[in-house]
């Protein structure tokens, strides 16, 4: 089966499993070419896609997790396990971010060899690979409207800010000769600072879909116009969106003529419930209550 053809969340988890595979390599591969061609960025780079796997693995739990079906305890099913996965990666984020600057500093201030040359050939196609990974996790995460695939993407893109100041680094420390040895490492602290703003950019819509907060007013207006389009809606009163993991839940008033029988103003209701669950928007589930006009 076609990956576009998946369910959101086999999707989500399929890009998650790639990340884990290629960041389990990618720290193998910068964890000996930092030891072996002394350059603590490397290593510190290493640490940060470690904390990449940890934090995918941590999401495809998660993701896992939002499959669930509804049951008597939650009647609205697991979805919110996946902005719980995207609160977490953002706080691995954070620590790691924490860890590389304080032994970044530590290493700085402490006498240590020349990074070698060839460090710099790894990182190139360290770079490379993380923005790939970066866009195309990315693309997924907005394809599905996941926030918790959308910040592991981010996780990707930071791997790729810390290898690019390491390369920095240790361009500056090359070209700088005796007493810029330590170039590298502060282009480490720099990339941790990078990490740690983005991370608190990425729990910011997290926080906001666990507090369930309205989603954007373009799904407002999606969700009217598909709801007024049933010729005998008078009016749309009131209109409630939430966003459960991939998926949106609608509590909509609509006004219809007062003078119609408890049986027609149901069936209009299903009507309007049926289109919307139809549409685009990717509605799970729409409680309908119904106004005399």
């Amino acid at each position: 089966m076609p990956i576009s053809d998946l369910h959101p969340s086999i999707k989500a988890i399929r890009t998650t499993q790639l990340g884990i595979l290629i960041s389990i390599v990618l720290v193998a591969v910068k964890g000996l070419a930092g030891h072996l061609g002394h350059s603590y960025a490397l290593i510190a780079d290493a640490t940060e896609t470690g904390a990449d796997i940890l934090s995918s693995a941590l999401l495809w739990v998660g993701l896992r997790i939002s499959l669930k079906p509804a049951d008597d305890q939650h009647p609205y099913g697991h979805g919110k396990a996946e902005p719980l996965a995207a609160m977490a990666i953002a706080f691995f984020l954070m620590a790691a971010a924490v860890w590389i600057g304080w032994h970044a500093f530590e290493f700085a201030t402490t006498p240590h060899e020349q990074p070698k040359g060839f460090t710099l050939y790894v990182l190139i196609i360290v770079i490379f690979v993380k923005e790939a990974m970066f866009r195309y996790v990315l693309r997924v995460g907005k394809e599905i409207n996941s926030t918790a695939v959308k910040a592991d993407a981010w996780h990707h893109r930071s791997d790729a800010i810390t290898s690019l100041a390491a390369f920095a680094g240790i361009i500056i420390a090359l070209i700088g000769g005796k007493g810029y040895e330590g170039a590298d490492d502060w282009a480490a602290m720099l990339a941790s600072a990078i990490i740690f703003y983005n991370a608190i950019i990425l729990l910011r819509p997290a926080l906001s879909e666990i507090m369930d907060t309205a989603p954007s007013n373009e799904i407002f207006l999606k969700v009217k116009k598909i709801a007024s389009e049933v010729e005998e809606v008078k009016e749309i009163e009131k209109c409630y969106v939430r966003k459960m993991g991939f998926e949106y839940f609608v509590d909509l008033h609509i006004k219809v003529d007062g003078t119609l029988s408890v049986a027609e103003g149901h069936r209009i209701a299903h009507l309007v419930k049926d289109r919307l669950l139809a549409g685009d928007i990717g509605i799970k589930d729409v409680l309908i209550h119904i106004e005399p006009h």
